[in-house]
């Protein structure tokens, strides 16, 4: 589904050229989920929007089910993000002037879909919020937007879902909540889940973690429990 072939980001600062990727390559398989870690400044949100068709890359390439990036242009970049591609950020980006409701229309309006205010109110229900689907962004808490975003990005029916320390902002508590909707909704619409976080232990219930140290892939591991419960639950 996603493949990155010597993938090299460099910008220029104040103090001169600074890389921020160095060459990285991997492959991200149909349906698995990945964790990207490391520290601050490591390269992880640099690498995603770089994923996600967000950036452009200095040189290399990534190729997202077929499609390579550096081949298109930014309007074309645009489509096939629209086409493949889901978000769910830290700061929850939901549109303030829309309630819960609208702003899961919103995608699934986008495809010029007439059952729109249906499929968001079921998206609504099912992540618990169906009760506050009238309800605009600064009257939720902050898992209550994020579980509105994390609906909104299923709500496109992507096939490959990019989240961006998707519990950056909530506490503890709310977070592991948060990480088990994303996780039942992922397995349920077996889209291709790619997430960058610090939290180790969010990053053992994805099938591989991938750490990053000053923009190089240091370890690519694979999580065997992870693995099993997947597999598991594709048998039962």
């Amino acid at each position: 589904m996603i493949r990155i072939e010597n993938l090299v980001k460099r910008v220029t600062t104040s103090e001169g050229e600074l890389v921020i990727l160095k060459g990285i390559s991997l492959a991200v398989k149909t349906a698995e989920t990945v964790a990207i870690v490391g520290a601050s400044g490591s390269g992880k949100s640099t690498l995603l929007g770089l994923m996600a068709g967000l950036d452009s890359a200095s040189s290399g390439d990534v190729i997202l089910n077929g499609n390579r990036l550096a081949a298109l242009d930014e309007e074309q970049r645009a489509v096939l993000r629209g086409q493949l591609v889901g978000f769910v950020f830290q700061s929850f980006q939901l549109l303030p002037s829309l309630t819960a409701l609208e702003n899961v229309m919103l995608p699934i309006e986008l495809k010029n879909d007439r059952n729109a205010r249906e499929k968001a109110n079921q998206l609504l229900t099912r992540v618990g919020l169906g009760e506050r689907c009238h309800h605009y962004p600064n009257q939720l808490s902050g898992g209550e937007q994020q579980r509105v975003a994390i609906a909104r990005a299923f709500a496109s029916e992507a096939r490959i879902l990019f989240a961006d320390e998707p519990t950056g902002n909530l506490d503890s508590a709310t977070g592991a909540r948060v990480i088990d909707l994303l996780f039942s909704l992922n397995k349920e619409y077996a889209t291709t889940l790619v997430l960058v976080t610090h939290d180790e232990r969010l990053a053992r219930q994805c099938h591989r973690t991938i750490r990053l140290v000053a923009g190089e892939v240091v370890s690519d591991e694979i999580n065997a429990a992870a693995v099993l419960v997947a597999e598991g639950s594709v048998h039962a």
